[in-house]
């Protein structure tokens, strides 16, 4: 059959009056290009078999690795192999009087064929981590940064594959020789080695997932994870710009994760209001009267009143002066009035704690600080109801005939000033 072409195609030379001499090379390259349209042939056929078949099992099976590897084209490049490997049989007996030739083409073939393995690999890995990514773990346990590990490694072994093919080295003996370069790889892979250490360590200590909510006050970070690779953190801020974050600074920096705060049953209230010290004062019977009739404070001042009446008379405690023995104040109310409001709140969260408590005094009055947790935690649900709480906090103080303390200001001023009587 060989000769058959042979000397069809010298039939065809000599017909064009083409030198014998020029024969065996135009041949030869007439033969190389036949396989080279052989090869691809192949190529597109077993690219449209491999598809279509896989295109019926996906259909057929209830699993998504099928489909997620189909999309990712894991065995569309699979195909790539075929005419590789037809191609390494046929050149060598096309190339048979130009064994100079043979080598090169080896060679080719054998890079070619490198990238391919290497391209497969790459898909094949991209799948494995969209696969992952469809179970609830890839919140917790992410991947992403491994996957980018294997791709460098990956990357790496085919340059030094293709550079040991091109100047005629085993693969492995140029491995080996890299330890004198160990330095420079180290220099250069600095962010990706730190990187893959914090991802580690992040991982295994369940410090950070895709969707926490964190702050790095040093990197003006305020926002929600969005995606974590080997060598950066990329966060969405609460003003809807970006903050891209090397991943070693997580580990090796302090950072707030409200994680936390979203499993539990609430997000924390922890602010309190100044009361001018001024206006706090012992509560008269009037005063105490008046407080009886708040739905909140009726029992309270029942109770509290026989307790300080009964210890100051087994005192015997001359109750003329208001110093001597136990009394009241307006302050007193009003936390035990704020405890019974938020206790009777349907927005706090009865099982978590909740007090009021006075901090220190300070030449900005006497802060009055509520702590509490509301059941919302999302920030648009949860402002309006701390606001709402502050709203009637500011609103009562009045009726407990307490002030709330600020600077003075120019309305102030021009309140104290004479007024000038029209002549």
């Amino acid at each position: 059959m060989l000769q058959k072409i042979n000397k069809w195609l010298i039939d065809l030379l000599s017909s064009y009056n083409i030198s014998y001499v020029w024969h065996d090379l135009f041949i030869t390259l007439i033969k190389l290009v036949i396989a080279f349209v052989i090869s691809y042939i192949v190529f597109r056929i077993t690219k449209k078999i491999l598809v279509v078949i896989m295109k019926r099992v996906s259909r057929k099976t209830k699993t998504v690795w099928d489909d997620i590897m189909f999309k990712n084209h894991v065995f569309s490049r699979m195909a790539y192999i075929v005419p590789v490997y037809l191609l390494a049989l046929m050149v060598p007996l096309i190339l048979s009087s130009y064994p100079e030739w043979i080598n090169f083409f080896i060679v080719v073939i054998k890079i070619y064929s490198a990238i391919i393995v290497t391209m497969v690999f790459v898909a094949f890995f991209n799948s494995v981590h969209e696969i992952y990514q469809q179970y609830p773990v890839s919140k917790i346990r992410p991947i992403k940064g491994y996957i980018q590990v294997v791709k460098i490694i990956l990357y790496f072994v085919l340059s030094v594959v293709v550079i040991s093919f091109l100047i005629g080295q085993n693969p492995l003996i140029m491995i080996g020789g890299l330890g004198a370069f160990s330095a420079v790889l180290l220099l250069v892979f600095k962010d990706s080695l730190l990187g893959l250490v914090a991802g580690i360590q992040l991982t295994a200590n369940d410090a950070l997932r895709q969707g926490d909510w964190i702050m790095l006050p040093k990197y003006d970070t305020d926002g929600t994870v969005i995606d974590i690779t080997l060598t950066t953190v990329k966060v969405q801020n609460w003003d809807k710009t970006y903050s891209v974050i090397p991943a070693y600074a997580l580990y090796s920096e302090s950072f707030k994760n409200w994680r936390g705060m979203e499993e539990s049953g609430g997000r924390r209230v922890k602010r309190s209001v100044n009361i001018d010290m001024s206006s706090i004062k012992f509560c008269t019977p009037k005063m105490l009267e008046k407080f009886s009739k708040i739905e909140y404070l009726s029992n309270y001042i029942a109770e509290k009143e026989a307790e300080i009446s009964e210890y100051n008379k087994e005192k015997q405690i001359n109750p003329i002066t208001p110093v001597n023995g136990r009394r009241q104040t307006n302050i007193g109310v009003f936390r035990n009035y704020l405890i019974e409001y938020l206790k009777n709140h349907p927005k706090i969260n009865q099982d978590m704690p909740l007090t009021v408590r006075q901090l220190q005094p300070t030449e900005t009055g006497l802060p009055l600080e509520i702590y509490a947790f509301v059941y919302k935690k999302n920030m648009l649900e949860y402002e309006p109801i701390l606001a709402d709480i502050f709203d009637h906090i500011l609103a009562v103080l009045p009726f407990f005939e307490l002030r709330i303390f600020q600077n003075p200001m120019g309305y102030d001023f021009k309140t104290l000033t004479p007024k000038v009587k029209e002549e």
